[in-house]
């Protein structure tokens, strides 16, 4: 391990300033392809502002937010290819929408109408995972039988800091090491673990850090420049393709909001912190930085928020609208040949629903 490669997994990376101004002999991020981006922080944004209401409402059952940290939700999706796959948490609903699937579709989970609402495999997107880390050993293995099947196939695998702390995140990144798998670990380090804080889970120099005893490489960037980690995260979904294995790249953030609409964030940490990164939002980074070159002005910045309301009044007809819900669901996809007993229960099932209505 040089110097270089334990400075990158120490100190965070950054193109912007939380200024939205170029860092010193930053090359400057192409201004279409950044617009691009905005318009997706813009719409990340507006979708965590329509859940929040939604679970307010009592239409969603629980919302995790990932207001805060929309630039990482927007960079790692947006660095996939249309066969590549994307393994996202509980609290991803952001990225999945960002790589294509409707969010009414992704929101039939926290609506507790389903464990999916979506097909995995139609949009390359896992289930949203809600135990810790558990989803991070499922995308190894497919990131595994992609380099086995010589497909260049790659893996982006989403976690948080706590999870870091979780066995299956050291098997899955060891297990990736080992094999060579093409998968790329994105740890968003947005400090708490629910209530209990980074200090309390590691004091090591970085979570980044963590990839030295694993042989790959490990890399911190700013977690809300948009820029830097759609570069750091190309680059590594980059080396994947090429066959060069996993690397473990740890977004620097904050969670702005509670852990979910179940948890009260003022019994563990104070309203002077979260005031401290409000600042640093990676949106006003963004739109302070196009505003400057010239590349957003006030029709296109109007423009941009019109479709984002389009979409938020799309995802509360949606969630809005009333299920038809099917008592049979619950035997299919047990067994890909009912059993005998299953096949008996169902029928018993029927003949009562029958009777009702007759």
């Amino acid at each position: 391990m040089s110097a270089g490669q334990l400075k990158a997994a120490i100190t965070p990376a950054r193109l912007l300033d939380e200024n939205g101004r170029l860092v010193r002999g930053a090359s400057k991020p192409d201004a279409e392809a950044l617009l691009e981006g905005y318009r997706k922080l813009v719409f990340a944004r507006r979708l965590n502002e329509q859940c929040g209401a939604l679970v307010r409402q009592g239409r969603l059952a629980v919302y995790p937010s990932s207001r805060g940290q929309e630039a990482c939700q927007v960079a790692c999706a947006s660095v996939l290819s249309d066969d590549d796959w994307l393994f996202p948490t509980y609290r991803d609903t952001a990225a999945i929408a960002a790589r294509g699937v409707d969010p009414v579709e992704v929101l039939t989970l926290l609506r507790g109408d389903w464990h999916c609402g979506y097909d995995p495999n139609e949009h390359k997107v896992a289930p949203q995972a809600t135990p810790l880390a558990t989803q991070l050993l499922h995308a190894v293995g497919v990131a595994h039988a992609a380099r086995l099947k010589g497909e260049d196939t790659v893996v982006m695998a989403l976690c948080g800091d706590g999870a870091t702390s979780e066995g299956d995140f050291h098997e899955a990144c060891n297990f990736a090491a080992v094999f060579n798998a093409p998968v790329v670990f994105f740890v968003q380090n947005n400090k708490y673990a629910i209530s209990v804080p980074l200090a309390r889970q590691s004091v090591a120099p970085s979570l980044a850090a963590k990839a030295i005893g694993y042989g790959m490489p490990g890399f911190r960037v700013d977690g809300n420049d948009l820029p830097v980690l759609e570069k750091v995260l190309g680059e590594a979904v980059a080396r994947a393709r090429a066959g060069e294995g996993p690397t473990l790249v740890e977004a620097d953030t904050y969670r702005v909001e509670s852990h979910t609409n179940a948890d009260d964030a003022t019994r563990y940490r104070a309203d002077d912190e979260v005031a401290e990164w409000l600042p640093r939002d990676p949106l006003l980074r963004v739109r302070t930085y196009l505003t400057s070159v010239g590349a957003l002005d006030d029709a296109r910045e109007q423009e941009i928020a019109a479709a984002a309301e389009e979409m938020a009044a799309a995802v509360r007809a949606g969630v809005g609208a009333e299920t038809v819900v099917d008592p049979e669901e619950i035997f299919a996809h047990v067994y890909s040949t009912p059993t005998p007993q299953l096949a008996e229960q169902r029928a018993a099932l029927r003949a009562e629903l029958d009777a009702e209505e007759a």
